[in-house]
């Protein structure tokens, strides 16, 4: 999955590059060399930013492990 279409960057090499660089979504960004563009990422940037950083899960993705 593309976490961001303007900038090609797929939700894995975000994850990555969220493991190794300090600050917000958009430092997270400027790790990779890159800046959003639109913006219409950043919320979910920062969602898995949050999951990468404090290894919790959206309750989406959690659903199927509820009892």
């Amino acid at each position: 999955m593309y976490v961001c279409i303007c900038n090609a960057i797929r939700e894995t090499d975000f994850r990555r590059a969220a493991q190794h660089a300090n600050g917000d979504a958009e430092a997270v960004y400027a790790a990779m060399g890159k800046r959003p563009n639109c913006g219409q990422c950043l919320e979910d940037a920062d969602e898995i930013l949050s999951e990468e950083r404090h290894g919790s899960c959206a309750p989406a993705c959690c659903k199927e492990f509820a009892f």
